[in-house]
């Protein structure tokens, strides 16, 4: 009897803890709420309403997350489906999966000045975990970082069915009570000195047994602002690697992680091996001009150092060409194969350009005193002009 007493406290205590966040952003549902669907075509539209109405970080967090979770309905049709629909798509359609309720939540949350990023992981809710792909938000609100499960706090799947249920147990919650139904692929975003393994989520361990290793997130986190794309995938990789792979869906998401890596490598082999292409492409078109010129028999007159330097300016680019493929690394086969052919070509080119300034340096010496001809009559129209 005293076991069933004590089981009926605590879901009232439940009740209470969740009636009181509720009722704390009661002026907020009500006004997110009224808004008419003719009224909000985009996430700009949305995005300036709430900026219109509300003023603090809470109020503003709360507005896009009871709207979005009133609005937007499950897609358990497409549960499955890698979507690339935009914030204004899905707002549009009025329902999307875990990552459109994220991205439409990040980006209405970004236009409206909070900062915020998207995580991915899995979940559990009781002792079953769940080990599909989860995306859900983090975001700060006055200097503290909390974390938002708009899909979570839209609904539930029941049967097969999506029911409709807002849950603001999902909205605003502590990193510390988080973790223990999210666990990110990247343990970064535990936002804790002393993050868990996959391995203690797995096993309801809260906390860390390793209390040695420091982890210093804040400053972590600062990093990653600054980062590129290719270092903040490298960094997670290698994070997510150290805290442990313990089911599939782990070594899924590192290899999907590896895989982006190497599509960023190969662009920015390709962009490398463009832009070498280029100073080629800038080099021929500056010989073309040479060679025009000199086929016109330098006319109309050019001083002898101006002949040179365009000369010199082929062999710049030439140069820088040949200097930019230096700096490709991670290439592919098929792009090794036209860096070579290129190589080739610029090589070939900066000898017959070294021929070719062996020859003007004779026709100068040939040519000296009709060139200095020109030059007196050079001088002489200046002065008329």
């Amino acid at each position: 009897m005293k076991r069933i007493f004590l089981l009926i406290l605590l879901v009232n205590f439940f009740v209470i803890i969740k009636a009181q966040k509720h009722s704390e952003f009661t002026y907020v549902d009500r006004i997110m709420l009224q808004i008419s669907d003719s009224s909000i075509y985009s996430t700009h539209d949305l995005a300036r309403y709430i900026n219109k109405k509300f003023f603090t970080q809470k109020e503003k967090a709360r507005a896009i997350f009871i709207w979005v979770a009133e609005n937007i309905n499950y897609d358990y049709e497409n549960m499955y489906v890698d979507s690339s629909l935009n914030s204004d798509e899905i707002l549009k359609n009025r329902k999307g999966v875990c990552r459109d309720y994220t991205r439409l939540y990040s980006d209405i949350a970004k236009k409206v000045g909070l900062k915020t990023y998207i995580i991915t992981g899995y979940t559990r809710k009781m002792k079953q975990i769940n080990y599909d792909m989860h995306a859900w938000c983090t975001v700060m609100i006055d200097s503290m970082w909390y974390f938002i499960d708009p899909t979570w706090g839209s609904g539930y799947l029941k049967d097969n069915c999506y029911v409709k249920d807002v849950d603001d147990s999902y909205f605003m919650v502590k990193p510390v009570r988080f973790i223990k139904t999210h666990i990110p692929f990247d343990p970064l975003w535990q936002f804790s000195n002393h993050p868990i393994t996959k391995l203690e989520f797995q096993n309801r361990k809260w906390k860390s047994k390793n209390k040695e290793v420091f982890f210093n997130f804040i400053d972590t986190l600062k990093r990653y602002d600054h980062q590129t794309e290719i270092e903040r995938l490298l960094n997670t990789a290698f994070r997510i690697k150290n805290n442990g792979i313990s089911s599939y869906i782990d070594y899924y998401n590192l290899n999907q992680l590896k895989i982006r890596i190497k599509n960023i490598y190969n662009r920015i082999a390709i962009e490398q091996y463009n832009k070498a292409l280029k100073y080629f492409n800038d080099a021929i078109i500056l010989s073309n001009k040479y060679i025009a010129y000199r086929n016109k028999y330098y006319l109309p007159y050019k001083s002898d150092a101006n002949i040179e330097q365009m000369l010199n300016d082929i062999e710049d680019s030439l140069i820088l060409s040949q200097n930019q493929l230096k700096l490709i690394k991670n290439k592919s086969s098929s792009l090794e194969v036209n860096i070579n052919y290129l190589d080739r070509f610029i090589i070939l080119e900066l000898n017959d350009l070294n021929d070719t300034k062996k020859k003007l340096k004779e026709y100068f010496k040939v040519a000296k005193v009709y060139r200095k001809s020109l030059s007196q009559k050079e001088e002489v129209n200046s002065i008329k002009d």
